[in-house]
């Protein structure tokens, strides 16, 4: 026999009050603790019910009812207006892109160059960090302004001006009210951060102590730890190998002729791209952006980044780290970006199939053996950050020290399974509905829309790789997309780092090749 409710939703009334306010406040507080009291209310996994006709719905159960939606079925499809790509190339060659976006009275520029961490070589051997340094002192002042009168500069004028090293790029952007008594004033700091950037001696000897006091730290953190030694072992002498901020012993050897030798190699036009999406019309467009570049010296583009050299064997790194939980980290080479369509519609294919193996998301193969049916871990999940040059695939996850073995080799299974047999119909389906209904969210700001324009003009993509994504996605086959798995990963070959109190002691899939 059921117990009873302790409320009942058909039976509760709300004491009549004048102040629709309270009376909204005691329907809320009701609902509340009728749904606490009684717990068949509360069930969630009524919501994956099967949808079928309004004569099945039982009036008692809400939320049951709301899975029997069959509006939802008449759905039209989605039909997505990508933004008005517009081009044009300054008086000092960088190419730019723009975007018209008049509901808000903001202007976002990103001036992109060609000029990561993977250049620091370059300047000096073992010179790591000259980028990140770099791009740390650009905006803390300039010749005309010390850091100080600087920064009250950009607080007075209330706009975001920041400069970034990742592996193979560097980025100056600026958000700004689009007005003349804002934006002006804005490109002129802009400008002189480019041109004549100060870089105090002082300033970098501050910047430098800092430095070294976080990567002293990362010492304490098993994420930072198996991030560097994964790169580190995946690339080896490549110039992807080492960190963007540099190391304990490379930091303290950085120079203020290092800095300005880096600025005048690689922050140059014939190295630069421009984004811009605002409040601004093409002609207002074309005046700001020349404005930006004309004082950038021309210099030279930079050279082609090698290929790495993916790994021969499967290879295991273990790292003592005293915790109850591993870190762990594994994966391989992946991908550069894609810039032809038939290489692009493969990466789409990929991204279909990967979103299913190790997608964040709780329908994803990984996420649902591992964590939900295993429970070794809160979370799992792998991606492809394709670069100039291949870069990783990586599938990051902690667990409990004495299930490490257990929660790798369960994984792997998953892995090597996924492969031999493909994914489902069913599960591409709602992989693809899943990637074209948030594809929109990608340029829903201009914030959104400045970076996807950003990223296609540095890595030179065409318009139709944001026009065409739709159609991409909806030719996405499942022969090609199982396919394309196979090709691209290669669990027999992984790298695998573990960080954690005792050494996992992988079987035979993973020969130990770290001494």
């Amino acid at each position: 026999m059921k117990n009873k409710p302790l409320l009942d939703a058909k039976t509760m009334t709300v004491p009549a009050n004048k102040n629709p306010l309270v009376a909204t406040l005691t329907r809320s507080l009701l609902l509340g603790l009728l749904v606490l009291a009684n717990p068949a209310l509360a069930d969630t996994s009524m919501a994956e019910e099967y949808r079928g006709s309004a004569a099945d719905v039982d009036s008692s159960a809400p939320i049951a009812a709301l899975s029997t939606l069959t509006s939802l079925d008449n759905v039209a499809p989605l039909k997505v207006t990508v933004p008005d790509i517009e081009h044009f190339t300054t008086s000092n060659g960088v190419p730019v892109s723009f975007v018209r976006s008049d509901a808000l009275p903001i202007v976002d520029i990103d001036l992109r160059f060609n000029a990561g961490s993977a250049r620091d070589g370059d300047i000096r051997k073992q010179g790591f960090g000259i980028a990140n340094m770099t791009a740390t002192m650009l905006t803390q002042g300039s010749k005309s302004l010390d850091e100080d009168a600087f920064t009250r500069a950009v607080e007075t004028l209330g706009i975001h001006l920041n400069s970034s090293a990742y592996k193979d790029m560097f980025i100056v952007s600026l958000r700004s009210l689009s007005d003349d008594e804002h934006l002006l004033p804005a490109i002129d700091l802009m400008t002189q951060i480019l041109t004549e950037p100060s870089f105090d001696e002082q300033i970098l000897a501050r910047n430098k102590a800092r430095l070294l006091v976080g990567l002293q730290q990362q010492k304490q953190d098993p994420g930072s730890l198996a991030s560097l030694a994964f790169n580190n072992a995946l690339y080896g002498d490549h110039p992807y190998a080492h960190p963007a901020s540099g190391t304990l012993d490379t930091v303290p050897t950085l120079s203020q002729k290092d800095l300005l030798a880096f600025k005048n190699r690689y922050l140059v036009a014939a190295n630069a791209s421009v984004a811009m999406t605002g409040n601004l019309t093409l002609a207002e467009a074309k005046k700001l952006a020349n404005a930006i570049t004309e004082d950038l010296p021309k210099g030279q583009a930079a050279a082609q980044l090698p290929e790495p050299k993916a790994l021969t064997q499967a290879k295991h790194i273990h790292i003592d780290f005293p915790s109850s939980q591993t870190t762990v980290l594994m994966g391989q080479l992946g991908s550069k970006r894609a810039t032809d369509p038939i290489a692009q519609q493969q990466q789409t294919s990929f991204t279909v199939g990967n979103e299913v193996l190790a997608g964040g998301n709780f329908n994803a193969r990984l996420m649902t053996q591992i964590r939900q049916n295993l429970g070794y871990t809160y979370g799992i999940s792998g991606s492809m950050n394709p670069m100039l040059a291949r870069g990783p695939y990586k599938i990051g996850f902690s667990t409990r020290t004495d299930k490490t073995r257990a929660a790798i080799d369960a994984s792997l299974e998953v892995i090597n399974e996924t492969l031999d047999k493909g994914i489902t119909s069913a599960e591409m389906r709602l992989t693809t509905d899943n990637l074209k209904n948030s594809f929109p969210m990608g340029f829903a700001s201009n914030a959104g829309i400045n970076g996807l324009l950003g990223m296609m003009n540095f890595y030179q993509l065409p318009d139709s790789y944001l026009s065409d994504y739709i159609s991409r996605i909806d030719k996405v086959e499942l022969s090609e997309v199982n396919e394309t798995l196979r090709q691209t990963l290669d669990p027999n070959k992984f790298l695998i780092v573990t960080v954690g109190a005792d050494d996992p002691q992988l079987n035979n899939r993973i020969k130990e090749s770290s001494k």
